[in-house]
């Protein structure tokens, strides 16, 4: 182990404290005051672990801090204080370390990562050359910080990003944001008297929400999701105003283009309507390309100092192709009548799948009830299997089940009974019934 690799781990119980102190220190990003004070708490822990206090730069009254070391133009460490979780979150999700897990608001995104910035900095003998900027407005699109981020970037060879990631692997790649705010205008009327006379904005964000949704495309990993929307005052009044949040992700360029020409293109459906769009593109794709260099370097170094293997991950890249993947597969099956799909329209079936695909791959029929039937079927030559998948196929409707396979329901009935007793199986039981239901859909007879 390396002198930096021992310091470190020596410094483990302090570090643990320190980000305890950070999160313990709420700080939503609407709340100035709440935001300030974690300011101080974090200046104090750089001006103790670095030796140097930072630069307060304050922005609409939001404050900022920078540290440079010497020339400050090698490497900038960026970073947030901020967070998204309100003043009193603590009493629902309390700091706590167990089973080598910690947890608390805003540890992850991003106090942890504050904290680990300084104490990597305590170990370092020689500083020159480095710049830290911590900001109090990331949770909310860095409105104020922007500009200094992009300036302060600019002036470094190489920018270092202390959020966490999955597994403690370097994010090398990550999606494109695009944000859109649709203001919708229509005509007020009494909804009782005169309903007819009105233009309403909750209709019309009805059909904008549908047309916005339809631009996702899962194959390219484009998201394009409605999120907060409002309209109306009174229950008794065609609301004549409305308002909408739309949040895109994309991995590519091109794809950020398509949908920023799509959303500007929308038109009214209702007559008389009119809607306008604020926003755009926000910030741009990350390509792997971008970052493959410095993430060779980082990876080499990770070596050096005796921490094994360094894993590069592309935020939300990888996932969302692998959920597009895995919605295609479902659609390609003919086990869904959708001609698309996102993931979560087809989750469930997609589960199923996978399971169905695992069973055929390892040639490991599950055991249990229906194993049990199809055997004694076969044996016997009876359809207590076909009885059993027509009752939970029609929730224990019997008249409706006995119709399907054709034939009495009181014969149904009894094949019913007789199936339970040969298959060892409560019917009563909820549990049972889905632990069939699920046989049923991943066992498939064998040849």
């Amino acid at each position: 182990m390396t002198a930096i690799a021992t310091a470190l781990e020596a410094g483990l119980p302090g570090l643990l404290a320190d980000i305890e102190e950070l999160v313990r220190t709420e700080s939503p990003s609407e709340d100035l005051a709440a935001v300030t004070g974690c300011a101080r708490v974090v200046a104090g822990l750089g001006t103790r672990l670095t030796g140097s206090a930072p630069e307060w730069l304050d922005g609409s009254g939001r404050p900022a801090l920078r540290w440079r070391f010497g020339s400050g133009d090698r490497v900038l460490l960026l970073g947030h204080f901020d967070t998204v979780w309100p003043v009193g979150s603590l009493a629902d999700h309390p700091f706590e370390v167990a089973g080598g897990r910690l947890t608390g608001p805003g540890c992850f995104d991003m106090k942890a990562g504050v904290a680990q910035l300084f104490h990597a900095l305590s170990v370092l003998d020689d500083l020159d050359g480095v710049s830290v900027l911590l900001t109090g407005d990331e949770e909310i699109g860095a409105p104020t910080s922007r500009t200094l981020i992009e300036a302060e970037a600019r002036r470094t060879r190489a920018v270092l990003v202390l959020e966490a990631s999955e597994g403690g692997a370097l994010k090398t790649a990550r999606k494109g944001v695009s944000s859109y705010e649709m203001t919708l205008t229509g005509r007020a009327a009494h909804a009782g008297l005169e309903p007819h006379r009105g233009v309403n904005t909750t209709t019309e964000l009805a059909h904008q929400v549908l047309a916005l949704s339809a631009l996702a495309d899962p194959a390219t990993g484009t998201t394009v999701t409605p999120t907060v929307a409002s309209s109306g005052t009174t229950r008794n009044t065609v609301p004549d105003a409305a308002r909408l949040l739309v949040d895109v992700r994309v991995e590519t360029a091109a794809e950020q283009d398509r949908v920023d020409r799509a959303v500007q293109g929308l038109v009214p459906v209702l007559p008389d309507a009119s809607l306008a769009f604020s926003g755009g593109p926000d910030r741009p794709p990350l390509p792997t390309s971008a970052s493959a260099e410095l993430f060779d370097l980082a990876r080499s170094r990770y070596a050096e100092l005796g921490f094994g293997p360094l894993r590069g991950v592309a935020a939300e890249l990888r996932r969302s192709r692998a959920d597009a993947d895995r919605a295609l597969r479902v659609l390609g099956s003919g086990r869904s009548r959708r001609r698309s799909a996102r993931l979560s329209d087809v989750y469930a079936a997609s589960l199923l799948e996978e399971l169905t695909e695992r069973i055929a791959a390892e040639d490991d029929l599950p055991d249990g009830p229906v194993v049990r039937l199809r055997a004694y079927d076969a044996r016997h030559n009876t359809a207590f299997t076909d009885t059993l998948a027509a009752w939970l196929g029609t929730f224990g409707d019997v008249p409706a089940a006995a119709a399907a396979v054709h034939i009495h329901p009181n014969t149904f009935r009894y094949r019913l009974k007789r199936l339970a007793v040969v298959a060892g199986i409560d019917l009563t039981d909820p549990e049972a019934r889905f632990e069939a239901m699920l046989q049923l859909r991943l066992s498939p007879p064998r040849p």
